[in-house]
Formats: structure tokens, sequence, C-alpha cells
């Protein structure tokens, strides 16, 4: 291990959601947009979805992944068939850390295992919605070779969401 390493990486395990996660996710999920001041209407943390996400993504062609160190969830992230997308397009939904989980590539590393999902459901390109507010999310994005679109897609019916980016898989 180097020395700049997050102790935490090393442990961390990625996994499905499960129904038991649905209360300590929707904390993690409004905590975070609160933090970065974008707890406002029109983004999921007014979403009810945001407390069943196991229902959620219970959804045919959507999965979502839990990071986990010592039982303790450290954030999580999924694809989902939004509504209105084109059939060879999902969404990149819900990618939330808590604050000691952020830095260390948990984020980049969740990403790509929903990237690698998106390929196995057949899907053909990965849309995301975000917010200016949460600009280390932006960046992260970026170098996965994300680009900024001048309109949204479909209907996530997000429309506190300013930025909007898409990806060719």
């Amino acid at each position: 291990m180097h020395s700049d390493q997050n102790p935490l990486q090393s442990i961390i395990q990625i996994r499905p959601i499960q129904l038991s996660d649905n209360p300590e996710l929707a904390v993690i999920v409004r905590n975070t947009l609160a933090e970065f001041g974008a707890n406002k209407p029109g983004t999921v943390f007014f979403d009810p979805t945001t407390d069943a996400l196991f229902e959620l993504f219970q959804t045919k062609k959507s999965a979502y992944f839990v990071a986990e160190t010592d039982e303790k969830i450290l954030g999580g992230g999924g694809i989902y068939p939004t509504e209105g997308l084109p059939e060879n397009t999902c969404e990149l939904v819900k990618m939330y850390l808590l604050p000691e989980a952020r830095g260390i590539g948990l984020g980049r590393t969740l990403i790509e295992r929903c990237l690698e999902q998106a390929k196995a459901e057949g899907f053909q390109q990965i849309y995301l919605e975000t917010l200016t507010e949460l600009n280390l999310a932006l960046k992260a994005y970026e170098k996965l070779g994300f680009e900024y679109l001048s309109a949204p897609m479909g209907d996530s019916k997000h429309f506190g969401c300013g930025l909007w980016m898409l990806k060719k898989l």
C-alpha cells in the first residue's frame, strides 16, 4: 500500500443494493445535496424514490451498487433506463459518497462499475444530470469522457439540475 493511499480504499467492497440499505442511502443522498447547497426542489432531495432505492432499482435494465467498509455504507451509484431517453441510452443516477469517501478514487470505481453494467445491458450511451454545485463530481465525469450537452434528454423530472452530460460506451 502506498503511503498516500487512503486506508479505506483497500477494504471497500462494492455490491448490489439490498433492501436494508434504503434508510442509510437516503440520508447520504440528502446530506450530500444539503452539504453542497443543492437541496432544492426539482432534485432527488425531494424525490420520494430516494427513500426506496432498492425498490426503484428492481426495474429491468437498472442496477445500483453500494460501496461499504466494515458494515458502513460509504455511498453508491447506479444506472437507470429513464423515461424518454433513446432506447440505447441509460442514465447514471444517484452517485453520492460520504465526505470521507471522496477523493480516494471510489467515485471513479463506482462510475466504471456502472459503465460496465450499462454495456452488459446493451446500452450504447450513458447520460447524466447534475448540478454546478457538485464541482468535484463534474471533474470526475469529464475525466471519464462525459461531454456537456446544451439541453436535457429524457424525462427525469429533476428540473433543478442545470447540467447535462453524455458519454458513448
